[in-house]
């Protein structure tokens, strides 16, 4: 909400700085003046987080500054980890009073066979493992692997 002269509190929340620029425009010149020229400035978006959790760089709550794509705000979390299944990227939203569950495969979303959906404040962003991975990891292949790796390097007593 701002207050402005003439017209009073006008409720700008969720809007472009150029659809607030139409909408203060257009209250101006209905009963006050003619072609008035209007400029919005966003200084700071407030309160206006998203969380990202999982199998990321650097899990976090991270601030919105504009508009924000999911692969933008997963870049902005260091990455995918090395044991991501970026075909399993969920998104938890809160529509209605009950919260969402939206499955995204960001492997499509940079191939651009799938739109990349813009973030809104209080999505929670969970990248989860591929269990196939995990599995191979904690395998006795895994073990073996990590024996012969020259940076594996253990001192024993």
């Amino acid at each position: 909400m701002i207050g402005l002269p003439l017209i009073g509190t006008v409720r700008v929340q969720g809007l472009t700085s150029a659809e607030a620029e139409a909408l203060i425009g257009g209250l101006y010149s209905k009963n006050y003046l003619q072609n008035p020229e209007v400029s919005v400035f966003v200084k700071e978006f407030t309160r206006q987080n998203v969380t990202i959790d999982g199998a990321v760089g650097k899990p976090g709550i991270y601030p919105l500054k504009g508009p924000t794509t999911l692969l933008q705000a997963l870049a902005n979390a260091g990455g995918q980890g090395s044991l991501t299944d970026m075909t399993d990227v969920v998104l938890f939203r809160m529509e209605e009073g009950e919260r969402r569950a939206i499955k995204f495969d960001v492997s499509k979303i940079r191939t651009a066979e799938a739109p990349d959906p813009l973030l809104q404040p209080g999505d929670l962003i969970m990248v989860n493992r591929s269990p196939a991975r995990v599995a191979i990891r904690d395998s006795l292949l895994g073990d073996i692997i990590g024996i012969f790796n020259p940076f594996n390097y253990v001192t024993r007593p």
